[in-house]
């Protein structure tokens, strides 16, 4: 996640919550830099002020979404009126939240977010020569299938639909648990890693799920 925020404590407190409850978070808090990172970084998600050094917010999300960055993005700024809302959003913000703000009502939104917005429209997933394949609800290495529970489908699912990225713990467990299980039990979702890496990972002798430490898991976009 990116957060864009000039006031220091502000993105630094952001950051420190974002962190806790399992994303991988970086700052900028200067337009220019902010914008470098949109166009070229890998995000789930951008949280953005409008008023910024070098570069405003409003400028920075139409030029995101000029260049075809889809990266969903929530306004996160002390300007609360109406007009300006309307402006972000026509302008391709998915979401805004005027300060001061509820943080819990912020970690909400954010996952709301990621929900609408996984990537869904691919029929198979690639990471070398590991596949997925959603329609048959099958997975291969190569040539040899590989025989997947239902939990097991679903996270390896949500892993290759973002390659190369981490996914963090609390998303992974909201995602494939449907809620069901708190942000901190995360014992459950490392017992799942253990049992998919028994299965793509080490009769292969491939090491395709990393582990981010304090964050959640990356798929190896070349497959281990």
């Amino acid at each position: 996640m990116l957060v864009v925020e000039d006031e220091r404590t502000v993105a630094a407190a952001l950051a420190e919550g974002l962190r806790h409850d399992g994303f991988a978070v970086e700052t900028a808090g200067d337009g220019l830099v902010a914008l470098d990172l949109g166009l070229n970084g890998r995000y789930d998600l951008i949280v953005l002020d409008l008023m910024l050094p070098g570069l405003a917010g409003f400028d920075l999300c139409t030029r995101w979404r000029a260049a075809g960055i889809g990266t969903p993005v929530l306004v996160l700024t002390a300007r609360d009126g109406e007009q300006d809302q309307v402006r972000a959003l026509t302008l391709g913000a998915d979401d805004y939240l005027p300060k001061p703000f509820s943080y819990r009502v912020l970690l909400a939104r954010l996952r709301a977010l990621l929900r609408r917005t996984g990537p869904r429209d691919a029929t198979s997933l690639a990471a070398g020569d590991l596949v997925l394949d959603r329609a048959a609800r099958t997975c291969r290495r190569g040539t040899a299938a590989i025989d997947l529970t239902p939990r097991e489908f679903a996270l390896l699912e949500l892993l290759m639909s973002r390659p190369g990225r981490v996914v963090p713990k609390a998303f992974a467990l909201e995602r494939v648990w449907d809620g069901v299980l708190a942000a901190g039990e995360t014992n459950v979702l490392e017992v799942y890693i253990g049992y998919l890496r028994r299965k793509v990972d080490l009769p292969f002798g491939r090491h395709a799920i990393g582990t981010v430490r304090g964050t959640g898991y990356r798929l190896d976009p070349d497959g281990g």
